[in-house]
């Protein structure tokens, strides 16, 4: 991974998503238990960019997820 990505000291990984392609630096999901509930939840993409969001953003997406409302995309 390159730029601001690179520097994931401290943070507890939670999920990789694999495109297949090893080489990328694929997306991942951590937990910063560091940092305040509102920026707790840490996405990085094959790109070198960082989405922070909080806990709250981020159980909102799992159940969005959970009644199925994410599945269109995934069928792209």
């Amino acid at each position: 991974m390159t730029g601001r990505t690179s520097d994931l000291t401290g943070l507890e990984p939670l999920a990789t998503f694999f495109c297949g392609n090893c080489d990328c630096g694929c997306p991942q999901l951590f937990v910063d238990p560091g940092v305040p509930a509102e920026r707790r939840v840490l996405l990085t993409d094959d790109f070198g960019q960082r989405v922070e969001m909080s806990t709250v953003q981020f159980a909102s997406s799992v159940e969005e997820a959970k009644a199925g409302k994410l599945d269109g995309v995934a069928t792209a």
